[in-house]
Protein backbone atom coordinates (compact mmCIF):
# COMPACT_ATOMS: atom_id res chain seq x y z
CA UNK A 1 0.00 0.00 0.00
CA UNK A 2 1.47 3.39 -0.96
CA UNK A 3 2.23 6.01 1.64
CA UNK A 4 -0.27 8.87 1.87
CA UNK A 5 0.51 11.49 -0.76
CA UNK A 6 2.51 9.07 -2.93
CA UNK A 7 1.46 8.00 -6.42
CA UNK A 8 1.45 4.25 -7.02
CA UNK A 9 1.96 2.82 -10.51
CA UNK A 10 3.21 -0.43 -12.04
CA UNK A 11 6.80 -0.45 -13.25
CA UNK A 12 8.30 -3.15 -15.44
CA UNK A 13 12.06 -3.58 -15.14
CA UNK A 14 14.57 -5.86 -16.77
CA UNK A 15 15.42 -8.54 -14.16
CA UNK A 16 19.14 -7.66 -14.30
CA UNK A 17 18.37 -3.98 -13.68
CA UNK A 18 16.12 -4.87 -10.76
CA UNK A 19 18.83 -7.09 -9.28
CA UNK A 20 21.39 -4.28 -9.54
CA UNK A 21 19.00 -1.83 -7.84
CA UNK A 22 18.26 -4.42 -5.17
CA UNK A 23 21.99 -4.82 -4.42
CA UNK A 24 22.50 -1.05 -4.29
CA UNK A 25 19.46 -0.62 -2.04
CA UNK A 26 20.83 -3.23 0.37
CA UNK A 27 24.19 -1.42 0.49
CA UNK A 28 22.43 1.89 1.18
CA UNK A 29 20.01 0.33 3.72
CA UNK A 30 16.98 1.35 1.66
CA UNK A 31 14.06 -0.55 0.21
CA UNK A 32 14.09 -1.12 -3.54
CA UNK A 33 11.23 1.36 -3.86
CA UNK A 34 13.10 4.03 -1.86
CA UNK A 35 16.25 3.39 -3.92
CA UNK A 36 14.38 3.82 -7.21
CA UNK A 37 12.88 7.08 -5.95
CA UNK A 38 16.31 8.25 -4.77
CA UNK A 39 17.90 7.42 -8.14
CA UNK A 40 15.12 9.19 -10.04
CA UNK A 41 15.47 12.33 -7.91
CA UNK A 42 19.27 12.21 -8.27
CA UNK A 43 18.95 11.88 -12.06
CA UNK A 44 16.50 14.78 -12.27
CA UNK A 45 18.78 16.95 -10.14
CA UNK A 46 21.75 16.21 -12.45
CA UNK A 47 19.66 17.31 -15.43
CA UNK A 48 18.63 20.51 -13.68
CA UNK A 49 15.00 19.50 -13.23
CA UNK A 50 13.58 20.89 -10.02
CA UNK A 51 11.06 19.03 -7.90
CA UNK A 52 8.98 20.59 -5.14
CA UNK A 53 12.04 20.24 -2.86
CA UNK A 54 10.24 18.95 0.22
CA UNK A 55 11.57 15.43 -0.27
CA UNK A 56 14.87 16.06 -2.01
CA UNK A 57 17.54 13.32 -2.02
CA UNK A 58 19.45 12.95 1.21
CA UNK A 59 22.92 11.60 1.77
CA UNK A 60 21.69 9.55 4.75
CA UNK A 61 20.08 6.14 4.11
CA UNK A 62 16.30 6.11 4.57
Amino acid sequence: MPSPGKKAFPLRLDPALHAAIERLAAQELRSVNAEIEFLLREGLKRRGVKTDGKDAPQDEPA
